[in-house]
């Protein structure tokens, strides 16, 4: 805060001081630099001039600096009063509240250096970020309070007139009375601050004595429902204690009448207990004479078994002897047929009776006799026909299959994809499969569990799936039926001259769609 009689303002780095309350002290008047900066362009003065020249106006530049005079001896004359206590909360958040609102619109060279960071923020934002730095500017800045003051005479017209005309609107709000009051600074501001604040805390506390009444009458109401509510549960209770009396009345007269019954089923279970003991003895008795019986007829069943067994033994003994007759007549019957054998020296024989029917032997199949009736290259029956064929090799070229029937999967669920179908394949026609994937660009060895029924390998760094291929026709012993499937007319030519039958990669394609 500065004094009048101190000459400048402080510095804008030093803001003053503020409460715990968020209030700022009310400073004093600035002189020399506030004049200057009131006439310079960019500042709401400029702007009103530029209005003024464009209206054509030819005295605009005369018309800013009295403006600008009479609101620097406006706010010389405003900041001789002071608040004699903190500016009230409430209006501090209406000024800052203004304040934030109108700091948007306000020209780069017209915001102090402590708000500039705070210029691109929304009203809501600067308002909650920039408080306590807009509170503090408003009252240290007296330039930045004529121009925030200059905002609220474009939105709030009729009040600024009435201010300035020393009068107060009666329907007006004190709160916007304060505040317009407090950027405005005109004569006898600080009494309307003053009495602003005071009906602020005569509303509050009327609200306050207002909401304690209504919370006695509150608490008075429940206080009465209290009460009734504890008679009516005391009367509830003794009823229920009533209850519960002639309830134990009646239990106690049960309870006697089970007594009695109880010395009765006493009595009754003596009088079992003795009839027990006697069935006991009685059924002893039984069982001792059961048990002598049983051994008799123990004893008379093993006899029977003894007999039984002589005669099994004596049937088992005759027919031990018609066997033996019948083996030395067998042994002695092939005994002299090996012997004639011997005699004659006659070979084993190695013809059978189909060996010497007269019929036309077929020629061995090759994978290159297949298909020579006019069957399409896409045709999937061809591709059965090959594997038809016994001990057939089937040698796919794996990415030259799948690029050619879903490239746009990834290589790995191409794998995945072909893998099953040939498994499919190899489960339906027996036949031994191989399928081959280039691996010289692997970073690192592929971990895959390969499907029932199919060989899968991937070429080494360095060597192609092509020279895989044929690698794999050279070592197949000549004449085995090899059948290899691939798009690619080089790796055609090399296996076809190596006697292996080449097959395009449609004509898989088909036959595992059509599985």
């Amino acid at each position: 805060m500065v004094d009048t009689a101190r000459g400048p303002a402080e510095p804008q780095g030093h803001p003053p001081a503020v409460d715990q309350a968020g209030a700022v002290p009310v400073a004093g008047a600035a002189h020399g630099p506030e004049a200057e900066s009131a006439g310079r362009p960019g500042t709401d003065g400029g702007a009103r001039a530029t209005e003024a020249d464009a209206a054509g106006s030819a005295g605009a530049g005369a018309a800013e600096s009295t403006a600008t005079a009479e609101s620097a001896e406006a706010a010389e004359a405003a900041d001789t009063e002071q608040l004699d206590r903190p500016l009230p909360e409430g209006v501090r958040r209406r000024v800052v509240g203004i304040a934030a609102d109108a700091l948007g619109g306000l020209p780069g060279v017209d915001v102090p250096a402590s708000l500039r960071q705070y210029a691109k923020f929304t009203p809501a934002r600067r308002a909650k970020y920039a408080g306590t730095a807009l509170a503090a500017a408003l009252e240290s800045e007296p330039l930045f309070r004529l121009r925030i003051a200059d905002r609220l005479r474009l939105g709030q017209p009729d009040l600024v007139r009435a201010l300035e005309a020393g009068s107060v609107p009666g329907a007006a709000d004190p709160m916007d009375v304060a505040a317009a009051a407090y950027l405005l600074r005109p004569a006898g501001w600080a009494r309307l601050v003053a009495e602003a604040g005071e009906q602020v805390e005569r509303a509050g506390a009327e609200g306050a004595a207002a909401e304690a009444a209504r919370l006695v009458e509150k608490l008075q109401e429940e206080l009465a429902e209290v009460r009734s509510q504890a008679r009516a549960d005391l009367d509830r209770q003794r009823a229920e204690a009533e209850g519960v009396r002639r309830e134990v009345e009646s239990l106690r007269k049960r309870v006697r009448s089970l007594e009695s019954d109880t010395r009765r089923a006493q009595a009754e279970a003596r009088k079992l207990q003795v009839e027990l003991d006697a069935a006991r003895a009685a059924a002893g008795t039984e069982r001792s004479a059961a048990e002598g019986e049983a051994r008799r007829l123990r004893h008379r069943v093993a006899e029977l078994e003894t007999a039984l067994e002589a005669g099994r033994r004596s049937a088992r003994e005759g027919r031990s002897v018609e066997d033996m007759r019948l083996r030395l007549l067998l042994d002695s019957v092939l005994q002299s047929a090996q012997g004639l054998q011997r005699e004659l020296a006659l070979p084993v024989s190695q013809i059978r009776p189909a060996d010497l029917v007269d019929a036309v032997v077929p020629g061995s199949a090759s994978p290159n006799d297949v298909a020579r009736r006019g069957l399409a290259e896409d045709d999937p029956a061809l591709l059965d026909q090959l594997l038809a064929i016994p001990q057939v090799h089937l040698v796919v070229d794996g990415y030259n299959v799948t690029k050619t029937g879903y490239p746009a999967l990834p290589l790995e669920q191409q794998r995945i994809r072909l893998l099953g179908g040939l498994a499919m394949l190899a489960q339906r026609t027996q036949a031994e499969v191989t399928c081959v994937f280039d691996g010289q660009d692997l970073d690192v060895p592929v971990i895959m569990a390969p499907p029932r029924g199919v060989r899968v390998r991937f070429s080494r760094t360095g060597e192609t799936a092509d020279e895989l291929i044929r690698r794999l026709v050279r070592a197949e012993p000549q004449g085995r039926p090899v059948v290899v499937v691939s798009a690619d007319k080089e790796i055609a030519d090399g296996v076809r001259k190596a006697g292996a039958r080449p097959v395009a990669s449609v004509l898989l394609l088909n036959r595992l769609s059509r599985s």
